[in-house]
């Protein structure tokens, strides 16, 4: 029987990071999307972690077509000065001729999991493609080395994307992809996001000119038990998936408030 993937014109494939358009993580998927489909890069000309969905609106955007690795490079790909969002932004609007079967965002290099996904430039570049009507997924590991081995999660990644363009992707959902620093994970669970948050702190300091800075510290604070959320998965050694919503409307709370009494 001939797996219903290879009776479909090769897929195009956008490739995105919030790391940066040398990160290893995304040089690493760069190569395993290759053998998947065409992939076209548009990343971020510096590392961008932590900016979420936000979007250049009071300064210009610039970008650059390169040729980072002729052998193992995408087919064409471009940096961009501005965050993960913008690069998807600029990429459909811009950039790439036809708009691609899948985007693909990562290899993160650090988790992503749980209430991290809210800040997450690789998630909200995956968020952004998947607001235009594109199936999307960003990949994380959780390893914060430069130096952190990803070929040997090649053959997961690429079960993952292949089963989302044989299968699709529902509407209106990306798919979250952690995978634990482990070299071989036990299997692959689809979990829900654990409710956790963080404690932070600032941490206040002088500089030599005796102006006052601060660096955010914190500890990641677990409030969810569960046996079926993404981050028991990681410490379970399971590559866990999470699809998540960016209609952020709390249907559940609408009736509630339709009981108030605004009229008083």
């Amino acid at each position: 029987m001939i797996h219903k993937l290879y009776l479909m014109p090769k897929p195009l494939i956008l490739v995105t990071n919030d790391d940066g358009i040398t990160a290893p993580g995304l040089r690493a998927l760069i190569r395993f999307m290759k053998e998947i489909g065409t992939v076209i890069v548009v990343a971020p000309d510096s590392p961008q972690s932590g900016m979420g969905h936000a979007i250049t609106l009071d300064s210009t955007l610039h970008s650059k077509k390169m040729v980072i690795d002729a052998e193992n490079g995408a087919l064409e790909e471009y940096s961009c000065s501005g965050t993960p969002a913008d690069c998807v932004k600029l990429g459909l609007q811009e950039l790439l001729k036809q708009k691609p079967d899948i985007c693909i965002s990562g290899i993160n290099h650090g988790s992503n999991a749980s209430i991290n996904v809210i800040y997450s430039g690789t998630m909200s570049a995956a968020i952004e493609a998947g607001i235009e009507g594109i199936p999307s997924i960003g990949f994380s590991l959780c390893d914060f080395s430069w130096e952190a081995n990803f070929e040997i999660h090649k053959e997961n990644i690429q079960k993952i994307v292949r089963e989302a363009l044989n299968n699709g992707i529902p509407k209106g959902v990306v798919l979250n992809v952690n995978i634990p620093k482990i070299d071989t994970p036990k299997g692959i669970k689809v979990c829900r996001q654990a409710r956790a948050n963080w404690k932070e702190k600032f941490d206040k300091r002088e500089s030599p000119m005796g102006k006052e800075y601060y660096w955010l510290t914190g500890e990641f604070e677990l409030l969810d038990k569960g046996e079926d959320t993404d981050i028991w998965a990681l410490e379970n050694n399971y590559i866990s998936i999470v699809p998540t919503k960016f209609d952020l409307t709390a249907h559940h709370a609408i009736q509630g408030i339709n009981n108030w009494n605004f009229n008083e």
